[in-house]
Formats: C-alpha cells, sequence, structure tokens
C-alpha cells in the first residue's frame, strides 16, 4: 500500500495540484486523502468507501485504476489473512446480533416471553383453576348435605 500511496502523491504534486484542490474536485475530505497518501488506511471504517475512494483519486490523477485497485485488494488480502478464522466468525456473529437487535420491535403486543417466566405462569393457572374446582366441588357437597338435612 506504500508504494501506491508514494504513487499518488508523486503523480499529485507533479501535476500541480494541492491536496486541497483534489479535495474540492473529488469532493473527499482533505484528511481523508493525506490518509490515502501517507499510506495509513487502518482509520478507515469501511474499505469498501476506501476503496471506492481510491479508484476515484487515481481516475482523477490519470492513473491506471485498475493496477491501483489490484494493490489495494492484494494489500487487504495479506492484513485480513494474518486475522485468524475464530476472530471472524465471532465478528460476524456479533454483527448479526446487534443486527437481530436492532430488527427487533418492541411492544407488549410482540414481545416473546422466555420459557423461564412462561412455566411458572402456567403451573399458576393450572394451581388456580383447580382450587376454584375444588371450591365448587365442595360448595355442590355443602348445598346438597343441607338440602338432605331440611328433608328430615
Amino acid at each position: 500500500m506504500q508504494e501506491t500511496a508514494m504513487t499518488l502523491k508523486s503523480t499529485r504534486e507533479s501535476a500541480g495540484v494541492s491536496l486541497e484542490e483534489a479535495s474540492k474536485d473529488l469532493d473527499i475530505p482533505v484528511i481523508y486523502l493525506e490518509q490515502i497518501e501517507s499510506g495509513t488506511i487502518g482509520s478507515f471504517d469501511d474499505i469498501y468507501q476506501l476503496k471506492q475512494m481510491l479508484i476515484d483519486y487515481a481516475k482523477y490523477l490519470g492513473l491506471d485504476t485498475e493496477g491501483v485497485v489490484n494493490r489495494f485488494n492484494e494489500h487487504m488480502f495479506d492484513y485480513t489473512s494474518r486475522i485468524p478464522m475464530g476472530e471472524i466468525e465471532k465478528a460476524v456473529k456479533e454483527k448479526q446480533k446487534e443486527k437481530e437487535d436492532e430488527d427487533r420491535v418492541f411492544s407488549p403486543y410482540t414481545r416473546i416471553t422466555p420459557k423461564e417466566q412462561t412455566i411458572p405462569f402456567i403451573l399458576s393457572f393450572i394451581g388456580i383453576v383447580i382450587l376454584v374446582i375444588c371450591a365448587v366441588i365442595w360448595s355442590v357437597n355443602k348445598i346438597k348435605d343441607n338440602s338432605n338435612l331440611d328433608l328430615f
């Protein structure tokens, strides 16, 4: 990446274009162009946006965009191939979880209750139903007993 950065900087300087002028023409902040020309691309959050800036900058300077992109891709492959697969998978899972949390609608009507809360609720409901049935049977038996006593 350093070689590409130096090529971009030397081409711009030999064309007599200032960073501010290139920034204005490309609608790319000066700080981004400085970082690209110094090869410090680690500060960019979005690699795809960086790649597009490199393409636009190379076109602007009249350079071979395909060559610039190929060198960038090789650099990124060398960098990313050193990251262990476990870390990549973990990062992907975290991103998916964040996305799911963002997409979730929180409403009392759509809330999903965990099983831990559902089971005690069901058992309490069954207990109350059994108590009500027992109370009804007891009441019916008392009424029958009272009606039998009235006959004697």
